[in-house]
């Protein structure tokens, strides 16, 4: 049975680009944080599981944030010990110092902090100036690597535009990321948090952060799909060298403070164009499709994923086929 029969992309492999990308699973995390109904410690914890079992290797669990901020992530203290055991890493999001001792009381070993390249998104997120917000995270992520050396991820939100501010200039976006660097970040997700990011934009910011001694190798995207531009943006992204992209599986999730912002990049539409590229991410297609099909359930809605979409449409169209032969 061919590629197309079995309900998958022909693999047609590029010259330039590389030969396997991890993928940073942030479905559980980003992409529940904004539900409005609650949704039960012991779903999410089973969403992590099923998660695990299509074969990604990082999935962002949740954030150790005050439960005033996020009501959605409340729940940590529960979640987080229901899923450490899994064989994967389960990086949290530490807001300050003490968000940072709740994740090490639970032996978390991958953390993130959580800052801006704007003024006006560190303001509404965070309550502080760029330079307070960068202040604060000094000693969470000091703390967190002389803690037997945690790896800290630091999120860079409004890499490409602000709601309140526009086009954010690139050179501005490199000055915040060399800070989060020279503080001891070992990894950077530059995020595209409303969506407006372009291809040229993303070629742009990443050719001046490797002028700037920034390491490819240390850098991950993260893109919204608000314009329907995620996808050609991550493959922009591919061509520097970038082999670390965030994804949240059946594209849950959006920002709570950009309300311009819709959903994450699915992770199944970013598997789909990465199997097509013959780029390996390890991950089985078919179990991510039924994850986020269980998931919307749970959610009462249907994925926003088109790759969803399509291969649960094709499944059920097979299961009507079958049946329909065995009446005759």
């Amino acid at each position: 049975m061919n590629a197309a029969e079995l309900g998958l992309p022909m693999a047609v492999p590029e010259k330039g680009l590389p030969s396997r990308v991890r993928i940073h699973e942030v479905g559980a995390r980003d992409g529940l944080q904004n539900e409005k109904a609650t949704v039960p410690a012991e779903v999410k914890a089973e969403f992590i599981r099923r998660l695990a079992g299509t074969g990604l290797t990082t999935i962002e669990a949740t954030s150790f944030v005050h439960p005033k901020w996020v009501p959605q992530l409340a729940d940590a203290e529960q979640l987080f010990p229901a899923v450490a055991d899994l064989p994967v890493e389960l990086p949290v999001l530490v807001p300050n110092e003490r968000g940072l001792d709740r994740a090490l009381a639970l032996g978390a070993r991958r953390v993130a902090v959580f800052a801006s390249a704007t003024e006006s998104f560190a303001k509404a997120n965070l309550n502080r100036t760029l330079d307070e917000a960068l202040a604060m995270f000094e000693p969470v992520v000091a703390r967190a690597k002389d803690a037997d050396g945690v790896h800290v991820r630091g999120y860079l939100s409004m890499c490409f535009g602000d709601p309140w501010e526009g086009a954010v200039p690139v050179p501005q976006v490199v000055k915040v990321c060399r800070a989060l660097l020279d503080m001891g970040c070992d990894e950077l997700s530059l995020g595209d948090t409303i969506g407006v990011a372009t291809p040229g934009h993303v070629s742009a910011l990443l050719t001046a952060l490797t002028e700037a001694g920034v390491p490819v190798s240390t850098l991950g995207v993260h893109f919204h799909d608000t314009y329907g531009q995620a996808l050609s943006n991550t493959y922009a992204a591919l061509r520097h060298g970038v082999t670390t992209v965030d994804a949240s599986a059946g594209g849950l999730g959006g920002c709570p403070y950009a309300k311009s912002a819709t959903g994450n990049l699915a992770t199944e539409d970013l598997v789909w164009m990465l199997r097509g590229l013959g780029i390996d991410t390890g991950v089985d297609l078919g179990s991510l499709v039924a994850t986020s099909v269980w998931m919307a359930a749970h959610l009462g809605r249907p994925s926003p994923s088109r790759t969803v979409r399509a291969l649960a449409h094709q499944d059920s169209a097979a299961d009507s086929h079958a049946d329909s032969h065995k009446e005759q």
